[in-house]
């Protein structure tokens, strides 16, 4: 009988790059979300007050994105999470796309109403804020900009002999990076519409980039449950690394994949169940051996049979 002592914590108990600068993005935005949504209700702009929702779904999902990180950190040695805590921050991130869809509907509704029942907008002072609005997003995207991820993990066969590590991307670095060029992208749609209403007097353009505005977060919030629910049900892997895999085994000629299973686990690591078929079979970690490690297998576990 053999016995394995490893952990299964794939990492996850490291705290991840450019976390503490995602802390500071949180903060930065909240602030400023405070101010726009304020300014919005005070100088009666729709697209402002949506842009200061828009900030504040964000800072709503990279709060539960930054409990995750927690989260995953002090529960990565716990034994109940059979494949470590990666899975925590998909959780989290099908949180927030839930945020982010109600805030949608809200910014929807509140823009449609100000359609039929137009109010007056102090376009001077919305502008200014607008305009720092921008340059706050501007900031945060500098500040989330260029940070790359170094692949770490465990890897091990089928008989757990061999143990490898690599620091993997950090997806939810990337995803927070995203989300702020999309409350840039907002603010310039809230400064069009408040330059388009003070110099040409299309006072509905306020509302309509509220609609807008709307889009783009209910756009993001499906794209992100798509993303997050397919994680959490253990969805195949992305085809990119299924077939690395099996052209990584079947290079022998009489060797064969024949039953895969690879799902996600953690940002950018996955786990693997599979079958080789081979008529002179080598031991699974050799199999496991063969698997690039950029393709992010943490941990696999192999059933070799021999072809009759």
């Amino acid at each position: 009988m053999h016995t394995s002592l490893h952990d299964h914590s794939f990492g996850q108990e490291q705290v991840r790059p450019g976390e503490r600068r995602t802390l500071v993005v949180i903060a930065i935005t909240a602030i400023m979300m405070v101010v726009e949504i304020a300014a919005g209700f005070i100088f009666g702009s729709m697209a402002l007050l949506a842009d200061g929702l828009h900030m504040a779904s964000h800072a709503a999902a990279l709060s539960i994105t930054a409990f995750a990180y927690f989260y995953a950190r002090r529960h990565a040695f716990d034994r109940r999470y059979t494949f470590g805590t990666g899975k925590v921050n998909a959780l989290a991130g099908f949180a927030g796309a839930n945020l982010l869809a109600v805030f949608a509907l809200i910014m929807v509704a509140e823009s449609i109403q100000r359609m039929f029942r137009p109010v007056a907008i102090d376009f001077d002072h919305a502008l200014w804020v607008a305009v720092v609005g921008l340059l706050v997003n501007g900031v945060c995207v500098v500040i989330l900009k260029d940070d790359h991820g170094h692949h770490h993990g465990h890897h091990h066969g089928h008989d757990h002999d061999d143990h490898h590590h690599a620091q993997p991307e950090d997806h939810n670095l990337r995803s927070a990076y995203l989300h702020v060029l999309a409350d840039a992208l907002t603010s310039i749609l809230a400064i069009g519409a408040l330059l388009a209403g003070k110099y040409f007097g299309l006072r509905w353009m306020d509302p309509a980039m509220g609609v807008v505005g709307a889009v783009l977060v209910g756009r993001w919030s499906v794209q992100l449950l798509r993303d997050t629910s397919g994680i959490l049900l253990d969805a195949q892997a992305p085809e990119s690394v299924v077939h690395g895999v099996r052209d990584a085994i079947e290079k022998a000629e009489d060797t064969l994949l024949t039953d895969v299973h690879i799902w996600s686990i953690g940002p950018g690591i996955y786990a693997a169940a599979l079958t080789v078929t081979a008529r002179n079979p080598e031991r699974a970690s050799r199999y496991h051996d063969q698997i690039p490690k950029e393709l992010g297998v943490v941990h696999s576990n192999i059933e070799v049979r021999r072809t009759v």
